[in-house]
């Protein structure tokens, strides 16, 4: 199994997400280590936001694009080979004012490309990234997945949606939620995310185990 790990909180070292979804792709390898683990550190090596050369280029045919054409479609190239080369997808993610970070919505704005990543037809939109288990990992000061809060959720609304429109249909969410919320509830919610990370890895060896 070759998996993906985008990581994108600006928080470093501090970050729930990115903890937590590290440790789940360190231990899906622990479990298998055939599995293979590609890194995509969008805080560390952030993708540029789409601008004038990516939105002419990209419908550019290669040998008439300039240069920076060239190098924006060439970015965007490599982290769709990246994407369609895994099997499962692990997105991490802070929440910041109430959606998913700059930095991994530049992620999707690269994958999101007309007849790469999905197309037009006589039926409409088609989605062409499929057979991808994808996982969502999403930490938040607040508790969202409930309650008065539900409704300034976008994040995990808006990441089902766009995946779906290319494919991706089977996302799992991971929360770690109410982390602004004192010491305690930090410590809580890392065992909720954990003890939800380790069943899925159970899992998936015991699938692996019955083939």
């Amino acid at each position: 199994m070759s998996i993906l790990l985008v990581t994108s909180s600006p928080r470093g070292a501090a970050s729930h997400s990115t903890r937590i979804a590290t440790e789940f792709a360190e231990k899906l390898i622990a479990a298998d280590p055939s599995n293979t683990l590609v890194v995509r550190d969008l805080v560390a090596n952030p993708l540029p936001h789409i601008d004038a050369d990516y939105s002419t280029g990209i419908y550019t045919p290669a040998e008439s694009r300039t240069p920076r054409q060239a190098e924006v479609v060439g970015v965007s190239d490599a982290v769709l080979d990246e994407l369609f080369a895994a099997d499962t997808v692990i997105l991490a993610t802070g929440f910041i004012n109430f959606n998913i970070s700059s930095t991994l919505k530049s992620w999707v704005d690269h994958v999101a490309r007309s007849g790469k990543s999905f197309s037009y037809g006589e039926n409409g939109p088609k989605g062409l990234v499929s057979g991808k288990k994808v996982y969502i990992v999403l930490a938040s000061g607040g508790i969202y997945s409930e309650g008065a809060a539900v409704q300034m959720d976008h994040a995990i609304p808006y990441l089902r949606g766009v995946l779906g429109f290319l494919g991706m249909t089977d996302v799992d969410v991971i929360r770690i939620e109410g982390v602004g919320m004192g010491a305690d509830a930090v410590t809580a919610a890392l065992a909720k995310a954990t003890a939800k990370v380790d069943a899925v890895v159970a899992a998936t060896t015991g699938e692996r185990v019955a083939a």
